[in-house]
């Protein structure tokens, strides 16, 4: 049986544990209500965003870079949506195990990948497995802001656009082996580009997913898809008529500085929803560490409880032995 002093070490070092992780667990919880909070304020905007796409793919020619399918280029870009910090389960695995799916059926189909990571534990997990990357920022996994995260979603969108046989400038955040530095480097460009983070689905479930940003699959024909043959019921019994929309300047025209934004919003909202899902998967992760310690400091107390009566007993049987021989010197004088 471990000693009685070395048990008590153990139970205040449990108990000192079991704080911070408790802390971790309030500090995580707060956290994902103002995550949900700001994810639920972006969508007015995105979804009005989307409403002006989907009235401009009716009348404009749907000619635009962001939407075409490259032929004459294979180079996909990932970019990898980890946490700066760690103590959040298999958050980040279940990125990572995503990720390297993605990868091997992009390779499959011929695609040469180009990866690129935020969040420290991304840059690590890649650097400890001396796997490429090229780029990579980090510092805003947990408090993701537009500001923050502009030069991430400019430097996709602008690679993308420059396509595998051109170059994009390198955005300032942009950490390059190749740019050293230089403001003024370039950078390959890409010809599709998929983001895998981690979706929030509530505070229990967090779903690790793969989305293709670019090129964007047309507004009107991916509401086709999702309304099916339903709507088609739908509006021949309804007889509805849609509304005619006149646009100042032309549809084109507008479908040419509105789609950038569109995609620019859209990779905004998955690292708000990577936010949300990384705080809880850490209140998850520390509630059972909170849970974990508990139990142990009552196995503990328990052990150190009969160490305890055991020395107890020890002493009694000593004291009890040593009376017994007393008395039985002092009968023999």
């Amino acid at each position: 049986m471990a000693n009685l002093r070395e048990l008590r070490d153990r139970i205040r070092s449990v108990n000192s544990t079991k704080k911070i992780t408790k802390a971790q667990e309030l500090i995580a919880t707060s956290r994902i209500t103002k995550a949900q909070a700001r994810v639920e304020a972006s969508q007015p905007y995105a979804h009005e965003l989307a409403n002006v796409l989907n009235r401009l793919a009716a009348v404009s020619s749907l000619d635009h870079s962001m939407l075409r399918e490259r032929v004459d280029g294979k180079v996909a870009a990932i970019l990898v949506v980890s946490s700066d910090r760690g103590m959040c389960g298999g958050y980040n695995n279940n990125v990572f195990k995503k990720a390297a799916e993605l990868e091997a059926l992009l390779r499959q189909e011929g695609f040469d990948v180009v990866r690129y990571v935020t969040g420290s534990k991304g840059v690590g997990f890649y650097k400890f497995r001396e796997a490429e990357v090229a780029g990579s920022w980090e510092g805003f996994s947990q408090d993701p802001s537009w500001e923050s995260t502009h030069d991430v979603r400019r430097h996709m969108i602008d690679g993308f656009v420059a396509g595998s046989h051109g170059t994009a400038k390198a955005r300032p955040g942009l950490n390059t082996e190749a740019n050293g530095g230089d403001s003024n480097a370039v950078v390959r460009g890409f010809d599709s580009v998929h983001v895998v983070y981690t979706e929030f689905e509530n505070m229990l479930t967090q779903t690790a997913r793969a989305q293709q940003l670019l090129p964007v699959v047309p507004v009107i024909e991916n509401e086709e898809y999702q309304l099916g043959d339903s709507a088609l019921s739908d509006a021949e019994s309804a007889d509805q008529l849609t509304p005619d929309y006149d646009f100042e300047p032309d549809a084109d025209t507008l479908m040419e500085a509105l789609l950038p934004q569109y995609v620019s919003r859209l990779l905004f909202e998955m690292f708000l929803e990577a936010s949300a899902a990384e705080s809880a998967a850490r209140r998850t992760a520390m509630k059972s560490a909170t849970d974990n310690a508990t139990e142990l400091v009552k196995d503990l107390s328990r052990v150190a409880n009969q160490a305890r009566q055991a020395q107890i007993t020890q002493e009694i049987t000593e004291i009890v032995g040593g009376a017994g021989a007393l008395a039985e010197s002092a009968e023999s004088d």
